[in-house]
């Protein structure tokens, strides 16, 4: 199973970047597909393999009702000829929102549950699909050793080396497979995450968890603007105005990465002359939410 990754690295031009003479950079990981977008393929990519090694024919994972990784599971699940459920933390909604309906478009089956239940996903998974022998468990947001390789994978595809590395962080796998990566790789580059969910000094321990002790990385936990997908309207009007250069952020992720990156380097966090590397984690579809 493979996908042809496309995913340029782009120089970004702005003022403040000339001022305090860094440059900075951000891998279109957006562009790699339509829906399997971002991290989403590099977190799914081995998974997808084990369980076709495994002869299952039905992956079930997890997410909220605006979940951008189960509508990239989705579609790789029909891409690659997997049946495909979705257990969804609340009430069922009287109208699917536009990410539900286009994982509906891919064939996803639905189960709406209690957010008390939701917390135990093994749980639900053992008590709906327990007679499943083709049933095969994918945790929230594709998390867990087997995304560690494929993201990993990302720092091959660069041509260039740089001083930091700067991606938003939800359940941490990308970040961790990054941080390993870089060890693996010989690689000086400092590994930043910017958690996009308040209080989640938690992520440290997760991410250690999966990679250990003895790999740096660096947590930035003032760039949550509120929580995860909440916004002020001072955040969004920055965002919108970043938007109309013409490179798309959503401001659930990649858009809280990146203003935290500004504002980093509006307070001298940078020494003159680095390279900054930031990742587009995708996740686009999500912007429609804001259109109410």
């Amino acid at each position: 199973m493979q996908l042809s990754i496309h995913s340029p690295v782009e120089p970004i031009e702005n003022e403040l970047f000339r001022q305090k003479q860094i440059e900075i950079f951000i891998k279109r990981d957006d562009l790699i597909h339509p829906f399997i977008s971002g991290n989403k393929w590099r977190k799914l990519k081995y998974t997808l393999a084990d369980a076709r090694s495994l002869d299952k024919t039905h992956l079930v994972s997890f997410g909220g009702a605006f979940s951008n990784h189960l509508l990239a599971f989705a579609s790789a699940g029909a891409k690659f000829g997997f049946k495909t459920t979705g257990i969804i933390r609340g009430d069922e909604p009287r109208e699917l929102n536009h990410q539900l309906f286009l994982c509906k478009q891919f064939g996803m089956n639905f189960v709406f549950v209690a957010r008390d239940a939701y917390r135990n996903k093994e749980l639900l998974f053992e008590e709906y699909f327990k007679n499943d022998r083709n049933a095969y468990f994918v945790n929230e947001g594709g998390s867990g050793p087997l995304a560690l390789p494929g993201c990993a994978e990302l720092l091959d595809e660069l041509h260039e080396t740089y001083d930091h590395i700067f991606l938003a962080c939800g359940t941490g796998s990308t970040l961790a497979g990054i941080a390993q990566g870089a060890i693996q790789r010989n690689l000086k580059t400092q590994i930043n995450g910017i958690p996009v969910l308040k209080g989640a000094h938690f992520l440290e321990n997760d991410i250690k968890a999966l990679i250990g002790d003895q790999v740096p990385f660096t947590l930035h936990f003032d760039y949550h603007q509120g929580g995860y997908a909440k916004t002020n309207p001072e955040y969004l009007e920055w965002l919108s105005n970043f938007n109309r250069t013409g490179l798309l952020l959503d401001h659930v992720y990649t858009g809280k990465m990146m203003k935290a990156v500004f504002d980093l380097a509006e307070n001298d966090y940078f020494q003159p002359n680095s390279k900054i590397l930031t990742i587009h984690t995708g996740g686009l579809i999500g912007l429609l939410g804001l259109n109410k």
